[in-house]
């Protein structure tokens, strides 16, 4: 029978409240089999970054990693938000273990070249090393992933979170049955962001670009969809957005994605 492994990224607004952080622990221990979580942290190292001084950039809810906003983003997704979660989840029994793409060469990204805008230094993911993703998941560990990756030449690299719970579930998707949870604070993807109980059950391409024409997709879910897309289109066996509770496998409101 062929091994499962599930992919979880959470969304920021679940490392800000007690609560949200407390659920997404408890579902993620709770979570039988084989399984890695990603992070970012993105409201946290704003607020690191003004009262260092440095005023975040962001366009379209994308933000510019300066050489000064790489240094905060270092410190903030691979040191506060990663091993504040790998010590809750050690809490719950989970044998968490923080790491970055750099970590023994696990995530290997491009720098994005200058189009019309240059977000600085920000990786778009190349290379994820799965046997050695495959060697920590069969001894019995529990990776934890900070948003970023490096360049094999020394340089970190800034990486949308999204992208790199896609990208590892790809290539785990190749040995391995490989389920991607998107997790975050509403319940699903919505009709009307205003709406909580107007949650899509099941969408699929040829639903998302009708939405889309109708500009009924909020902005900042389009990227968190077009990878959804990517990795089913690419091995990925399934893909589902929803709130914490959907890793409880509590039944309720959720979103799953189909071709």
């Amino acid at each position: 029978m062929q091994k499962t492994v599930s992919i979880v990224k959470i969304g920021g607004a679940l490392l800000e409240e007690e609560a949200l952080l407390e659920a997404v622990c408890q579902g993620f221990s709770a979570m039988g089999g084989a399984k890695i979580l990603v992070h970012g942290g993105g409201q946290q190292a704003s607020r690191v970054s003004q009262a260092l001084g440095i005023t975040p950039k962001m366009v379209d809810g994308r933000r510019i990693t300066d050489a000064d906003s790489l240094k905060v983003v270092v410190m903030v997704y691979g040191g506060l938000a990663n091993k504040t979660l790998v010590a809750r989840l050690q809490a719950l029994g989970c044998n968490a273990l923080g790491l970055s793409g750099a970590d023994a060469g696990l995530i290997r990204a491009r720098k994005r070249p200058p189009g019309n805008l240059d977000y600085g230094f920000v990786g778009d993911v190349e290379h994820v090393a799965a046997d050695t993703l495959t060697t920590l998941l069969d001894a019995g560990l529990v990776p934890v992933f900070s948003a970023l990756t490096h360049d094999g030449r020394g340089q970190l690299l800034n990486t949308n979170a999204d992208t790199v719970a896609a990208e590892i579930a790809v290539a785990l998707g190749r040995e391995r049955r490989a389920r991607l949870y998107y997790c975050f604070d509403k319940p699903g993807v919505l009709r009307q962001v205003t709406d909580p109980e107007s949650t899509i059950p099941l969408l699929d391409q040829r639903l998302f670009r009708e939405l889309l024409e109708r500009g009924e997709i909020a902005a900042g879910m389009i990227p968190k969809l077009t990878n959804a897309f990517h990795a089913l289109e690419r091995g990925v066996s399934e893909v589902y957005i929803g709130p914490p509770t959907l890793l409880e496998g509590v039944s309720g409101p959720f979103t799953k994605i189909s071709l």
